[in-house]
């Protein structure tokens, strides 16, 4: 049976909510339209820096799917030696130093993103206002790199787990953004260790999102699985967890 493949509201709703946030609302559609764009961003973050500074949040925070993150960094910890993280895309989200903070095995947390703005912005918040640890000796960096320059950045097979929390979503529903959305795909495949995850958080239904992976998964010189499970309803939008896992040779 056809399943109907619904509409995108919540990150054109997301978009309308971060315009207002700056106070431009003539620039909705164009923060919209090219959200593949650095520029775009250093403005956003531009103008979302004036006054006290508060978390951005795309879909919702940590606490939402903190039960998708910890339990899956637990069964990855083999050893005393820090996971490494990335959250890619984090603009001034909270997620990446929550994760720091909560989680019990020992983590390298970095959190990443285009813009400087965000960055910078994130940097001096964490100055400010330090995040102690769960476990004392994780650490907890902030790194200005594109995405599509994983390789260049991280060593092959480095990373325990990298989460994507509306990036690929704002990349694949910009005008430009969906080849660069496939190169990340590549790019994550060759960067995880094998028992590495790249989890998606998207409220982009299966039907359309398990196609485009499987079909950006095979363009990879390394192999994957691919599978999703259901968050569950947040403000009346239902939202997924995609996960996607270097494939071990079969021996």
């Amino acid at each position: 049976m056809l399943r109907m493949i619904r509409p995108f509201p919540s990150l054109r709703s997301v978009g309308r909510d971060a315009a207002r946030r700056c106070r431009h609302t003539g620039w909705t559609n164009d923060l919209i339209e090219n959200m593949d764009k650095k520029a775009t961003w250093d403005r956003f973050y531009a103008e979302n820096s004036k006054g006290t500074f508060k978390n951005f949040e795309w879909f919702f925070g940590f606490h939402a799917i903190k039960d998708c993150i910890l339990p899956l960094l637990q069964t990855v910890s083999t050893t005393d030696a820090p996971l490494h993280v990335l959250d890619i895309g984090c603009g001034t989200s909270a997620l990446g130093p929550c994760i720091y903070r909560h989680s019990e095995c020992a983590v390298k947390v970095t959190c990443a993103d285009i813009s400087p703005v965000a960055v910078q912005l994130m940097q001096e918040h964490a100055e400010n206002m330090p995040v102690q640890p769960c476990n004392p000796t994780s650490t907890l960096v902030f790194q200005e790199l594109d995405c599509i320059e994983l390789v260049r950045h991280f060593g092959p097979k480095s990373l325990a787990l990298i989460v994507d929390k509306g990036t690929t979503d704002a990349l694949v529903r910009s005008k430009k953004g969906q080849g660069k959305a496939g190169q990340i795909i590549r790019q994550c495949l060759k960067v995880l260790r094998p028992s590495g995850n790249l989890l998606q958080f998207s409220d982009e239904d299966p039907d359309a999102r398990l196609l485009w992976l499987e079909k950006e998964s095979r363009g990879s010189e390394v192999a994957a699985e691919v599978g999703v499970h259901e968050i569950g309803e947040i403000r009346g939008v239902t939202y997924f967890c995609y996960q996607i896992s270097p494939r071990m040779p079969q021996h």
